[in-house]
């Protein structure tokens, strides 16, 4: 078997020299890679992954926790995280909190894939959280703290604000897409507009709704939430479930905001069920812009979220943590959204397949 002595032996430079080059540890001359990297082509070397982790202390793996890597939001978001990665070598671990099947709470879940990467001892921790906002920030105190118990991990957020607990985040303003897509429908001509919610406990969702509520009231519509406004919880299933129950108790409804365009397959195909034609009879916009929504018949109106670029801006984030751990104060990175028109809200509408950041 070969080893690191005879790529120095072949190349003629210390075994400290090979290491610094393989590891990227010190500044090695341009001749010295070249050289380096030549013996290891030649010899055919691999490096030992569990050799090289025990003299560095890195695992050279990253933790990730999602929400449901089976729906259509996360994937994107992972992609871009793995595409920044794998080009320093790191390695993804992944734990969904959909994934698992016992009597747990999503928190309770939650806390267990902390400490499953934790104890994994990973390099650093991308995670997604469904903390209610009432419980944040001793949540944000629990998982720094174990964070920090053994070695240093740094954390970050995806799509919660916790950079004012010490914590890097990346996410986008909920409030701002909510009234983007409210206004949108009342540009329309919509008089009556719903709202199917995802979990009320979610602070994303809360900010959608909220982001509905203030475009109606600043237009001076009625904003009653127990007739105009109907829960679901991001999968298509609950959207058909929570489009039936707005047909019953606001039968006048034109217009309809769904929390995310998951749901939003579910609620036109209730629509259809019911004889509502989209958009003539209800207008239908959603929120993420995943490949589907370009796709269904009609194609979705939606809020675009630049999905990729949210995972690829936090894994740039930990990496700057992992290289400079004494760095600045916890960033806070606030993702911008987009209005993207099609047939579901404007019949005329022009198609657009733009595949760019599905």
């Amino acid at each position: 078997m070969v080893s690191i002595k005879d790529v120095a032996k072949q190349a003629g430079v210390s075994i400290s020299t090979v290491s610094n080059v393989l590891n990227g540890t010190k500044y090695v001359s341009e001749n010295l890679v070249i050289k380096v990297n030549q013996a290891v082509k030649d010899l055919n070397y691999e490096v030992d992954p569990i050799a090289r982790n025990l003299k560095t202390r890195q695992t050279k793996t990253i933790g990730v926790i999602t929400i449901d890597m089976c729906g259509l939001f996360y994937p994107y978001v992972v992609k871009g995280m793995y595409e920044e990665l794998n080009q320093k070598g790191y390695n993804l671990m992944i734990c969904d909190l959909s994934g698992s099947k016992d009597s747990k709470s999503s928190m309770e879940r939650e806390m267990d894939s902390f400490k499953n990467l934790v104890s994994n001892r990973v390099d650093g921790i991308i995670f997604a959280s469904t903390v209610s906002g009432q419980r944040e920030e001793g949540f944000a105190r629990d998982i720094l703290k174990m964070a920090n118990r053994n070695k240093k991990i740094p954390l970050v957020s995806l799509e919660k604000d916790f950079s004012r607990y010490g914590i890097d985040s990346v996410f986008s303003d909920g409030i701002e897409g909510g009234k983007q897509a409210i206004r949108h429908l009342i540009d329309c001509g919509c008089k009556n507009v719903g709202h199917i919610t995802g979990p009320i406990f979610s602070g994303e969702a809360l900010e959608r709704l909220e982001g509905y509520r203030l475009v109606l009231m600043e237009c001076g519509m009625a904003v009653d939430m127990e007739q105009m406004v109907a829960n679901g919880n991001y999968t298509h299933q609950s959207g058909y479930i929570a489009m039936n129950e707005l047909l019953k108790k606001y039968p006048s409804i034109d217009g309809v905001f769904v929390a995310n365009d998951q749901m939003a397959v579910g609620a036109l195909k209730a629509l259809a069920e019911s004889g509502k034609r989209v958009p003539e009879d209800v207008k239908v916009i959603g929120y993420d812009n995943v490949f589907i929504s370009g796709i269904l018949q009609p194609p979705l109106s939606s809020i675009h979220v630049r999905k990729q670029s949210f995972g690829s801006e936090a894994a740039r984030i930990l990496l700057q943590r992992i290289e400079k751990p004494a760095g600045q104060d916890a960033l806070a990175l606030k993702m911008d959204t987009k209005l993207v028109v099609r047939k579901s809200t404007v019949a005329d509408a022009v198609e657009d397949w733009i595949l760019s950041d599905w």
